[in-house]
């Protein structure tokens, strides 16, 4: 017969369960020997073989009889240490498991047996656990998910403890890959300019386009170095606007030519000749002006011929004195 306590605990912690509920006059002289035998039938009840195992009512008849010699419940101090464990007590359950050993085991030799250390593993195991899920209820978010997550929790079980489905844990575990490669993208970036100060290495990842968290976090460059490369860029930004535009406005003047008064006289007899040449094959405004440019004529004295040609004369006349 297999119960639930049998499927929960070993057979020395449902003795000393047992025990404990036991009075001082249930080890006093013949009374010993009948307790024995009440214990063996009712834990053979519970689900273990004792009244007919050896080994089992040798366990059995020790337990009492440390039960007796020390004079209280084993239970109550493995209850007591048991409760008292917090997460940090837990980190490295070996470690918390030979603590727990030695700490109980001082009054109660038998509980350093081989056998109970396994048992008592399997325990802490599941303690750890149980503290575990109990912070990750505690956090807000997807933030429980990934600290079970972190601390190497199962799948199946995260699904369980947490009550949530797969498609839930994939999404954050999809969510933390995510910021693994942000990690190896931005590490990569600071390589490109290992060596140089904090608002060159922070102006690198803000024109690779590194989200300011990452730069905060990952590389790890405060605030106000960020906000120092930041306006550096603008004023370089400004800076190359400014100089295209000092370039667009020369490519126009150049394109352009120089003012009327900027025309030395025998240029502009060259130029009056040149235009009056194309006026002869056509009079249409638009063509005259398209033939000018492709002759690089200047534009302004362009403009005369296709709006008062007659002023092309004077223009001339000054010319020549």
């Amino acid at each position: 017969m297999t119960t639930a306590i049998t499927q929960n605990q070993p057979l020395w912690l449902s003795i000393e369960a047992r025990i404990a509920e036991l009075e001082s006059s249930d080890f006093a002289g013949a009374a010993k020997e009948n307790t024995v035998q009440k214990l063996a039938k009712i834990l053979d009840g519970d689900g273990y073989n004792v009244s007919r195992h050896a080994a089992n009512m040798l366990m059995l008849r020790r337990a009492l009889d440390e039960r007796d010699r020390v004079g209280r419940p084993l239970i109550a101090d493995y209850t007591a240490a048991i409760e008292a464990l917090t997460l940090d007590d837990v980190v490295n359950p070996l470690q918390a498991t030979i603590a727990l050993t030695h700490q109980i085991g001082d009054d109660w030799p038998e509980f350093a047996n081989l056998d109970r250390r396994r048992d008592l593993r399997t325990i802490v195991d599941g303690i750890r656990l149980d503290l575990l899920v109990r912070k990750a209820n505690e956090a807000e978010g997807d933030q429980g998910v990934r600290y079970l997550i972190e601390n190497e929790v199962d799948e199946a079980t995260i699904i369980e403890r947490l009550s949530i489905d797969e498609a839930k844990l994939e999404a954050v575990k999809e969510a933390i890959a995510a910021e693994l490669a942000e990690i190896e993208h931005v590490k990569s970036l600071l390589k490109e300019v290992a060596g140089q100060d904090d608002v060159t290495r922070a102006k690198h990842l803000i024109t690779k386009d590194v989200a300011e968290a990452s730069i905060l976090n990952i590389a790890e460059i405060g605030q106000d170095v960020i906000d120092e490369a930041n306006k550096a860029m603008e004023e370089e930004i400004k800076e190359k606007e400014r100089l295209a535009a000092e370039a667009e406005a020369a490519k126009k003047a150049a394109a352009e030519g120089p003012k009327l008064e900027d025309i030395p006289a025998d240029e502009m007899l060259e130029h009056i000749e040149a235009i009056r040449e194309i006026m002869e094959f056509s009079d249409d405004p638009d063509e005259i002006r398209t033939m000018c440019e492709q002759s690089s004529l200047p534009k302004a004295l362009v403009e005369i011929a296709v709006t008062d040609a007659a002023k092309l004369d004077e223009l001339e006349a000054a010319a020549e004195g």
